[in-house]
């Protein structure tokens, strides 16, 4: 029998962060903290499972419009011009799809030719790289430094373009390390963007979750709304994780082509979910602003605790990670991952499943509650007390 598998797709890496995450599944000790996943640990709140359950008691479960319901879509352009100030049509620049992650594998799959490039700052979220390949393009890392708060900057951009280069993803508020892009960083890539003609997606799922002042997009910059896809979703601002609900939103032209992807792979979204998502945009504003102060205590208490135990880490102001460096121990990521894990019984996620570039970090997700936190911040001092007294 020949190879029934595709190349492309065996050769794609698993993901580090589900290797740790199956590590402590099958963990019977019932003392292990995780922190490695990143999933709100807040109910929806009850006025949106309440909405999507009276969906279900009046029988409105047939398919909806491939694009998604007219009334969410009216809704998803009211926010965003209420927080950005940026106006879409709902008929033909708003695409509903099931969660943000296949509005960005629907919008490489549309925009990308074979072998054209996409430049992905990283450490970044797993699914990029993947979505690249799979569309048939290349992806190209751009690795984001430290010491700028992992920020992309316009000379680390300018640097990475080719004359293949087509895409730039842009996700801030980031996964992993929490960091930001303020408008004055934004404005500087922008040009670079526009003077070598490229386009963006930017992935602002974590945007309701942003502690320093509020999320700018880059939508809102001169000559950016027509070069951009603009993903964003339920999942992390209202905890809407298992309702699978998100949406792109862009130029007629390339909405137009990502819904006809959408259309034979997909059909529609979820009908429940979309009925639910239209009480969130509506009257979610209050849940959103609650989960965020509990997000920020909880920010604040880690970063205080590193402070403490003298571990080193930048103040990220997005998203519910913190990005701890642990290059002092002599070890890789994965490595004083593991021994955690092993000894102290705590399960964070290595740097090195963002890129690269997280070689000497870790991610250590905020979603979790602060009794836990207290718990694994405990477990983590005396780990790293005892790493220290053995490197003396």
């Amino acid at each position: 029998m020949r190879n029934p598998l595709a190349d492309k797709v065996v050769e794609i890496k698993p993901s580090g962060i589900r290797k740790f995450f199956d590590l402590v599944s099958e963990m019977t000790d019932k003392d292990v903290v995780s922190l490695g996943v990143g999933e709100p640990d807040f109910d929806t709140p009850w006025h949106i499972r309440e909405e999507g359950i009276y969906s279900l008691e009046k029988g409105r479960t047939s398919y909806t419009s491939n694009a998604g319901m007219k009334e969410l879509k009216q809704e998803i352009c009211n926010y965003i011009n209420r927080k950005q100030g940026v106006t879409y049509n709902a008929a033909n620049e708003v695409l509903v799809t099931v969660g943000g992650s296949e509005a960005i594998d629907v919008a490489l799959r549309a925009m990308l030719n074979p072998g054209e490039e996409v430049l992905i700052p990283q450490p970044c979220y797993v699914s990029y790289d993947p979505c690249t390949v799979l569309a048939g393009g290349v992806p190209v890392a751009i690795n984001l430094k430290a010491e700028n708060e992992f920020r992309l900057t316009a000379q680390e951009l300018r640097d990475a373009i080719t004359d293949k280069t087509k895409v730039l993803i842009l996700a801030f508020p980031n996964n992993p390390t929490g960091a930001i892009m303020e408008k004055k960083d934004l404005e500087a890539i922008a040009e670079v963007i526009i003077e070598k003609d490229i386009f963006v997606i930017s992935d602002e799922i974590y945007s309701e979750l942003s502690y320093a002042e509020d999320h700018v997009s880059i939508i809102t910059l001169p000559g950016m709304r027509e070069r951009t896809i603009m993903i964003n979703g339920f999942s992390k601002a209202y905890s809407m994780t298992g309702w699978r609900l998100g949406y792109a939103c862009g130029p007629e032209n390339i909405i137009t082509q990502m819904t006809k992807i959408h259309q034979f792979a997909i059909m529609c979204a979820p009908t429940t979910s979309q009925y639910a998502a239209i009480e969130a945009l509506k009257n979610g504003d209050a849940d959103v602003a609650e989960m965020r102060d509990v997000y920020n205590q909880r920010r604040r208490y880690l970063l205080h605790s590193f402070k403490e135990m003298g571990l080193e880490c930048f103040e990220p102001f997005g998203a519910f990670y913190v990005f701890p460096c642990i290059k002092e121990f002599g070890m890789t990521s994965d490595e004083f991952a593991m021994k955690f894990l092993e000894t102290e019984k705590v399960a964070v996620v290595p740097g090195t499943a963002f890129g690269d570039c997280g070689e000497g970090f870790l991610r250590i997700s905020y979603a979790y509650s602060l009794e836990n936190l207290k718990k694994a911040m405990e477990r983590l001092e005396r780990f790293v007390k005892k790493l220290r007294e053995e490197r003396k």
